[in-house]
């Protein structure tokens, strides 16, 4: 007779109880995009000096794809670099909806907010300073046509959709998380937690690099990978700081994509980097949180 391993019963029930929570936190995201993205948008074209803020603030609301919309305006000309940097450090995809539904998470959530908004801000603005960008003189922000997670088209009319992508979100979530919580309980037994830790530096000054590195994979999977290694204690705080400030997303993927300029690209991603890595690392030296 064949016989479930613990590993993976374990993750099974580690992961099913996420289910609800995050459907209702996904419908909430969609109602919030559906009736929203175009209006933040326009707000985002309409006041340049605030930018960065304006983006920071918006950005730290859970939604999906948001990191999507700021790079098609970037490459259209209608937000500064500063702002994009500031969007795509404050955005956190997954990681927020995924806190929210675990129990004791809340004031970790909190601090993770707060502290990315602030580098988010303070980044933003200078590379604005450094890079003073001259904007053409626009009427009004392009509809936003580009694709989120899940393949879904983020756009003002999509009411149709409040329940059936928030469904699809939820699994899509679920399935990364249950294959994340496999794959730790497996490598937990097999090599025990001291081998795990010592692999992904745990402890070291070198580990906010390393998450840093991982968060810049354009991937929404990526973010669940590092919430789910802070959440069992894989990564420390620092480390999770690092790697969810440098994972801008999707964005990051259409900004290679849409972007002609191939050089101001790679020097966005490296800006990323090195902003995400230092906070993680100062953080992780002075260990200001635990």
């Amino acid at each position: 007779m064949f016989v479930i391993p613990n590993f993976i019963s374990d993750a099974f029930k580690d992961s099913i109880g996420l289910i609800l929570p995050l459907f209702i936190i996904f419908v909430g995201i969609e109602i919030f995009e559906s009736f929203f993205t175009q209006k933040i948008s326009n707000l985002l074209n309409f006041s340049k000096k605030w930018g960065p803020l304006i983006g920071a603030c918006v950005a730290v609301i859970p939604q999906c794809g948001f990191s999507v919309i700021a790079t098609a305006l970037y490459i259209e000309g209608f937000l500064s670099t500063g702002t994009l940097i500031a969007i795509y450090i404050a955005t956190s995809d997954e990681a927020i909806p995924i806190l929210i539904s675990q129990p004791g998470m809340f004031i970790p959530m909190v601090k993770i907010i707060t502290i990315k908004f602030f580098i988010a801000i303070i980044a933003g603005y200078i590379c604005d300073l450094i890079f003073k960008t001259k904007f053409e003189i626009k009427k009004e922000s392009p509809k936003i046509k580009e694709e989120g997670c899940c393949h879904h088209h983020l756009t003002a009319d999509e009411g149709k959709n409040l329940i059936l992508h928030p469904i699809k979100h939820t699994f899509n979530i679920f399935c990364f998380i249950f294959i994340i919580c496999v794959l730790f309980n497996y490598l937990i037994a097999k090599f025990g937690v001291n081998n795990i830790e010592n692999i992904t530096l745990a402890g070291s000054y070198l580990q906010p690099i390393l998450a840093a590195i991982v968060g810049l994979i354009p991937n929404c999977a990526i973010s669940v990978l590092i919430t789910m290694m802070y959440i069992k204690g894989i990564l420390s705080f620092a480390s999770a700081i690092a790697g969810l400030c440098a994972g801008g997303g999707l964005g990051v993927l259409l900004l290679f994509k849409r972007n002609s300029n191939i050089k101001k690209s790679l020097l966005i991603v490296a800006i990323l980097f090195v902003v995400s890595a230092s906070a993680g690392l100062l953080l992780q030296v002075c260990k200001l949180i635990n």
